[in-house]
């Protein structure tokens, strides 16, 4: 038991300290590298990737080099990133976008792949049950890794609150933040707010660049290989069902028109995650307060989306996630049309604070319920069914991100309004459906997928 919970504790802590720099770091994309929309179109060509890797990396890659390996040389992908962001270009900052792409897909799949490969074994030794050492394992992942949303924001704004040639944004320039942004599609920048200087930004990278390199280090010299008496175990994981059989299953999976019913819902996720991170943190926080606050404000969201998370996993069993769902829909539409309406102004600080929490809440409902939703409705499909998940979801991301720059923000959110109606719509034909349908007699409990920060 020791050694395998010391392996699931290197695991947790590589990912705390690599997505401590990551999470940091798409935070503060659209704000660094404004000129001409490089810093979301970097994040948009970054998912397009991952959608690419999903499809045919994980299962070749861990074949060959074993879930150590494959977690370690991962890791770099991630490390490539941050170096490219030391000399932010059109060919620095894209190709290693696409790098990282490349290695978010065998990255998580390497870290379920161990997990449950050590919850077995030790399950076999001790006489347990394996599902719940595994539900165990994934419990303590997840209590250290949803912290890095946090650690990364807190060192961004903390070091970015250094700058020494803060400035008073004019009231003049405060008209071209919120919805209604001076943003054009040649310069890609909004307001005015003081940049930092190269020596801040260049410290914070650095840190950023260290953590990740922590992140391996911790992985090669401390997590044990796989041993030969379970390499036939990873086998059959890997192997069941056959690489080709998966990537047709994920789009045969289209003939079930529940699965279609739900794709806004899913890509929908992708987009209100990508307006957050991609737009409010540059129209309203970075352009009216400075990009210090960035930190600040995603702190507030994350804590609040992890607080949330762990609330309505619980009381969903109480309320249905109906209600939950109406509640995530009711609270955003408020949010987007606030958003509409409100001209952010330093004098109101804490609003700025109040829409990422009423987000997190949100986002919370849609990752949980929606996550928990496909786990009931295709239980005999699951995997071809959470591989669409994964798809639509990133494809609403790249689109998000993919637009950024060509349109001005109230536009932004009049999308996000239509696909938030449509999703809902869509998600209320399913509730019609599934309950014409009979009623499903095996009374297996589902876990909700956990949020993994989409990377």
């Amino acid at each position: 038991m020791e050694r395998n919970l010391k392996n699931v504790l290197v695991i947790s802590f590589g990912f705390l300290f690599l997505f401590t720099a990551y999470g940091g770091l798409q935070s503060l994309q659209s704000s660094l590298h404004s000129e001409e929309g490089l810093g979301v179109a970097s994040l948009s060509v970054l998912y397009a990737a991952l959608i690419l890797s999903s499809m045919f990396l994980p299962p070749v890659l861990i074949k060959k080099l074993g879930c150590k390996w494959t977690i370690a040389s991962s890791m770099c992908c991630y490390i490539a990133f941050s170096l490219g962001n030391f000399y932010a270009s059109w060919y620095t900052l894209i190709p290693t976008s696409v790098i990282l792409g490349l290695g978010g897909a065998p990255l998580w799949s390497a870290k379920c792949t161990y997990l449950t490969i050590a919850g077995n074994s030790y399950a076999e030794k001790a006489g347990k049950i394996g599902k719940d050492i595994i539900n165990q394992y994934f419990g303590v992942f997840f209590l250290i890794f949803q912290s890095s949303g946090i650690w990364g924001n807190l060192i961004s704004s903390l070091i970015l609150s250094q700058a020494s040639n803060k400035v008073e944004i004019s009231e003049e320039n405060l008209t071209c933040c919120g919805a209604y942004d001076c943003v054009t599609n040649a310069t890609g920048t909004t307001g005015s707010a003081a940049e930092p200087s190269k020596s801040l930004i260049y410290t914070l990278l650095g840190i950023y660049t260290a953590s990740g390199v922590l992140a391996v280090l911790l992985i090669v010299v401390f997590l044990d290989q796989i041993k030969s008496d379970q390499a036939e175990t990873e086998k059959e994981i890997l192997e069941t069902p056959t690489f080709w059989s998966t990537f047709l299953a994920t789009f045969q999976h289209l003939k079930d028109k529940r699965q279609c019913l739900l794709i806004p819902l899913t890509m929908y996720s992708g987009f209100e995650q990508g307006f957050l991170s991609g737009d409010y943190t540059k129209t309203y926080v970075t352009c009216a307060l400075g990009i210090h606050y960035v930190g600040y404000v995603m702190i507030c969201f994350s804590a609040v989306n992890s607080l949330c998370s762990l609330l309505f996993g619980k009381i969903s069993q109480f309320t249905g996630r109906k209600l939950l769902f109406a509640l995530a829909a009711v609270t955003n539409t408020a949010c987007i049309i606030a958003l509409l309406l409100w001209k952010p102004h330093p004098k109101q600080l804490a609003v700025f604070f109040v829409f990422p929490a009423l987000w997190g809440l949100s986002d919370a409902i849609w990752q949980t319920q929606t996550n928990g939703l496909y786990g009931i409705l295709f239980e005999k499909h699951k995997e071809a069914a959470f591989a669409n998940y994964r798809l639509w979801e990133s494809l609403g991301f790249v689109i998000a991100f993919g637009y950024s720059t060509k349109l001005q923000v109230y536009i932004k959110l009049y999308i996000l309004l239509s696909v938030l109606v449509l999703s809902m719509v869509m998600y209320g034909v399913v509730e019609y459906l599934k309950a014409k349908s009979p009623p499903v007699t095996k009374t297996e409990n589902v876990v909700p997928f956990t949020q993994e920060t989409h990377t």
